[in-house]
């Protein structure tokens, strides 16, 4: 299926009872978690999307009935002198997350087919060659039995730019943007036209792409964590695990049941 950032624009507000849909959705996440921990399965979130698109907002949603020991979330920004040293993919492979965990990309191994591409921080010859390289490492890790979900944040350059705007404005938001913002924003045809290449050479059978309109921060949270849900749970046996019967005949009797 093509993928269109144009038709993820909308930004339609919202229908229904916010908070009462979050914690729906967030009650079934924290049952998808259990099941990963009891039965022993891993899964990978990759985030992409524009700088100040919500990617944030929907990670701390995701997370907050999660049991902290059994999930990491890794920022990815610039890599290091000694990341550098070794092929794009070392730093991702040192964050996989072992049996009964998931690991939470807040930007992935996709910079090196957008920023990186874009910005000339690797040649055409390497990025070109990232196509190939990125999907064979994802096929790697479902073929080990890894449930993958990629998704994708998209914002207009007007919503964009409004929330820029508030970080500006706002005391506590400063830190959360830096000159990359501006420097990105000032190549918004460039990175479109990277996004659309890497949707078309990416979105594979084992790999798809979920592109969420970012556009209403409620609407976009909703979606993301349902279409999350939905392909966690369709990976994962979501039987409770059964009691240990000598553990209930212990229990039952120091609390006289």
């Amino acid at each position: 299926m093509k993928i269109d950032l144009g038709d993820y624009e909308a930004g339609k507000d919202f229908d229904g009872d916010y908070d009462k849909a979050l914690a729906k959705i967030q009650k079934r996440l924290s049952h998808i978690h259990y099941a990963h921990i009891v039965h022993r399965r891993r899964a990978i979130i990759a985030f992409e999307g524009w700088d100040a698109a919500g990617k944030g907002g929907i990670i701390q949603r995701l997370t907050a009935e999660w049991d902290p020991r059994y999930y990491e979330v890794w920022p990815i920004s610039a890599p290091t002198q000694e990341e550098l040293a070794h092929h794009f993919l070392w730093r991702f492979w040192r964050r996989l997350p072992a049996q009964h965990n998931i690991a939470i990309f807040d930007r992935s191994w996709y910079g090196r087919v957008l920023v990186e591409r874009v910005e000339g921080f690797a040649n055409r010859a390497e990025w070109e060659r990232g196509y190939d390289e990125i999907n064979d490492f994802e096929a790697q890790q479902v073929t080990a039995g890894t449930t993958l979900v990629k998704v994708f944040v998209h914002v207009t350059q007007k919503t964009q730019d409004k929330r820029l705007r508030d970080r500006l404005e706002h005391p506590w938001k400063r830190w959360k943007t830096g000159l990359e913002d501006y420097r990105n924003r000032a190549k918004r045809p460039q990175y479109l036209e990277a996004m659309h290449e890497m949707f078309a050479r990416t979105s594979t059978e084992h790999a798809r792409w979920i592109v969420i309109d970012g556009n209403d921060k409620k609407a976009a949270r909703i979606a993301a964590l349902t279409a999350i849900a939905d392909v966690l749970e369709a990976h994962v046996p979501m039987e409770p695990p059964k009691l240990d019967p000598e553990v209930e005949k212990v229990a039952r009797k120091a609390l006289g049941l």
